[in-house]
């Protein structure tokens, strides 16, 4: 009877350990934004991306997470032609515009740009929030009387990189939940110029340079393509297991 207790415990604590180490997966695997255009009906699938911005308690707006959430996809990867965040040239014409221009553009939709990002639970004044702090590297951003948040910006992103190091190169790497929060956002879509996963004609002259060329691309970047598809938290190897699941559908 105390063997079969003793083995019963063993079994639950083994389940136990293999659920949390599938949750702190799928956690490191959340994707960080949507790839959103103008015209698309967007504001159902982004609702729920920018809820919480601001402090329910009434301190400032967090503009750095709501760009994370809602902003990021576009303006990290120059996706749709969208100004990378931190390139003086590409956006020297658009700061001379102003701040106030640059913030009505993003409320109210400009270009492939959909209006509040495709967020329409967003508010004024958490748009501008993330106007400012896309726009702070290259220009002086005007005090926001809602609080703002310029200062805030550097903290958030390194406590989700520290758990990240353990589990990366265990065997059984799920490539299809890599792929659907690191690259269906363009290879499901088309945008930037992406090859579509199970397009056999756009695959074929990439398929025609071999396997490992198509995993240096994809873990190095090319073209309009980030390196590791914007997510540098994944390991080489995840990337090749989500490069198996594209190529795998035109094979």
């Amino acid at each position: 009877m105390g063997c079969l207790t003793a083995l019963g415990l063993s079994t639950g604590i083994a389940v136990a350990q293999d659920d949390a180490a599938h949750d702190a997966i799928a956690e490191r695997l959340k994707p960080v934004g949507e790839l959103c255009l103008q015209g698309e009906d967007c504001g159902t699938a982004m609702a729920a991306a920018g809820g919480d911005s601001s402090a329910s308690s009434g301190g400032a707006i967090d503009g750095a997470g709501i760009y994370n959430n809602v902003c990021m996809a576009c303006h990290e990867t120059g996706a749709a032609g969208a100004p990378v965040r931190g390139d003086e040239a590409a956006w020297s014409e658009r700061t001379g515009k102003g701040f106030e221009t640059l913030v009505s553009h993003a409320i109210n939709g400009f270009n492939a740009m959909p209006a509040k990002g495709g967020n329409p639970n967003l508010s004024d004044d958490e748009v501008q929030a993330a106007v400012a702090h896309l726009v702070e590297p290259v220009m002086d951003v005007p005090a926001q009387e809602s609080g703002g948040d310029t200062a805030e910006a550097s903290a958030e992103g390194e406590a989700s990189e520290t758990s990240a190091s353990a589990e990366a190169a265990t065997a059984g790497i799920d490539g299809a939940a890599i792929y659907n929060s690191a690259c269906m956002a363009c290879h499901d879509t088309g945008a930037a110029g992406a090859p579509v996963k199970g397009n056999a004609e756009a695959w074929a002259p990439r398929l025609e340079k071999g396997t490992e060329t198509l995993y240096s691309h994809a873990i190095n970047g090319f073209n309009a393509m980030p390196a590791k598809g914007g997510n540098a938290s994944l390991s080489d190897d995840e990337v090749k297991a989500a490069v198996d699941h594209m190529v795998g559908a035109v094979q």
